[in-house]
């Protein structure tokens, strides 16, 4: 319930409880300042005992009315004697002066509160037949005119409740749909809310789980490096140092150890390059744009084609595994780019798209057929299939346009998880 619909029902609630005491108020004040002064004291008695009654019933039912937390009143046994009495009380007053209609009126304020549901009609209605009587003229009548007036006024005044009754009724239960659809919606708002606490919450395990296959993922790909790499470059150097060993002249052999001495630089290199490969050092003090940028850069400088690298959307700080993965994935795409594509131009763009973050990385160069290659080297990356499990460990994919001759479009979709600060 909102403060508004409190201080409403705080307001009905001073009106239902102060209401009867300042139209029985009004009717005393009108009468005795309209009251015959030839009127014997018996009337007189009369009149004040009815009002010392009034008094006493508005008392005791300001004290024992029943309560909801909603509205000041709800109907019950207590109520129904209690309108009973207070109509009777004022129909007597009223047959002593008219001007006590007042105090009947207040039968208008509260029929719907006091009387169950079938009596309520019959309370309203003998309401006005009080208030009726006093507009014609007061009780008992002298006259048919009185008795025609009063037909009148009563069939107005029922009607009159009836439509207001009816208007109130309708108000009423627009009210009670209201509260029902603002219930249901605070339900739906909170099962949205619990929705979204137990999303993050498998986002947050799909992310450690990715982090756990991705370190078997590297150890296998550094073995497979070694193997590939280093392993076969100090092969070479053993052979060549063999050769030396044999050489029949000078020349011979300073031959095989030039060739020697370059597969050492060569392997070092490697070397280098795997270990820097171990971790995404771009993303150490940079977020992923930025490390991205500064890749394409390098990696522009090193092959020499003409690369473009552009952000749509607005930049989020994001969780480190999908930076790092997204990073992977533009590194193995470049780096396939530069053995196999033989591009002149090449683009990449990142795109933050909302709930996803989208990274493209298009060349112009030769193409393949995407049914029939195969990876027909592991030096330095996972290939095709490596990008596809790093983006489906957390929960994104990879996918691919190419065919030969019409160069080649990498596109990697995943969530966007943000960075947890």
């Amino acid at each position: 319930m909102t403060a508004v619909d409190t201080r409403i029902d705080r307001r009905w609630e001073q009106l239902h409880t102060w209401g009867p005491y300042g139209l029985l108020g009004i009717g005393v004040v009108l009468a005795v300042a309209s009251a015959d002064p030839h009127a014997g004291p018996s009337r007189w008695y009369t009149a004040w005992a009815l009002v010392g009654a009034a008094v006493a019933l508005q008392l005791w039912w300001h004290g024992s009315r029943p309560r909801t937390p909603c509205r000041g009143r709800t109907p019950s046994p207590g109520g129904t004697a209690y309108y009973g009495v207070r109509w009777a009380l004022a129909f007597a007053l009223t047959w002593l002066n008219p001007f006590f209609a007042f105090y009947a009126a207040a039968g208008y304020m509260d029929a719907d509160e006091t009387l169950p549901r079938r009596w309520q009609r019959a309370g309203l209605l003998a309401s006005a037949v009080t208030v009726a009587g006093a507009q014609a003229g007061g009780l008992p009548f002298g006259g048919a005119v009185q008795w025609i007036l009063f037909a009148g006024l009563l069939v107005a005044n029922s009607g009159l409740q009836m439509v207001v009754a009816h208007l109130t009724e309708q108000e009423a239960q627009r009210s009670r749909e209201r509260t029902e659809t603002i219930a249901e919606l605070e339900r739906t708002n909170a099962a949205l809310h619990q929705a979204l606490d137990e999303n993050a919450a498998l986002h947050a395990q799909l992310l450690v789980q990715a982090r756990e296959a991705g370190v078997a993922d590297e150890r296998r790909r550094l073995a497979a490096e070694i193997h590939d790499t280093i392993a076969q470059g100090l092969t070479g150097i053993i052979a060549q140092l063999q050769v030396v060993a044999g050489a029949p002249d000078l020349a011979v052999a300073r031959t095989h150890l030039e060739r020697a001495s370059a597969l050492a630089r060569h392997s070092l290199g490697e070397a280098r390059r795997s270990v820097h490969n171990l971790a995404p050092v771009a993303l150490a003090d940079d977020g992923l744009p930025d490390a991205l940028r500064k890749t394409v850069a390098e990696w522009r400088e090193r092959v020499g084609v003409r690369t473009e690298f552009t952000v749509t959307g607005t930049a989020e700080h994001l969780h480190d595994e999908v930076s790092a993965t997204l990073l992977r994935i533009a590194q193995e795409a470049l780096s396939n780019t530069a053995r196999h594509a033989g591009a002149a131009r090449v683009g990449v763009t990142l795109s933050f798209m909302g709930d996803e973050v989208v990274l493209d990385i298009r060349d112009d160069g030769r193409g393949f057929d995407p049914l029939t290659v195969r990876e027909r080297t592991r030096s330095g990356g996972f290939g095709l299939d490596g990008m596809r499990a790093r983006a489906e460990r957390i929960a994104g994919c990879v996918t691919f346009e190419t065919e030969p001759g019409h160069g080649t479009a990498v596109s990697a979709r995943v969530p966007l998880v943000r960075h947890d600060r």
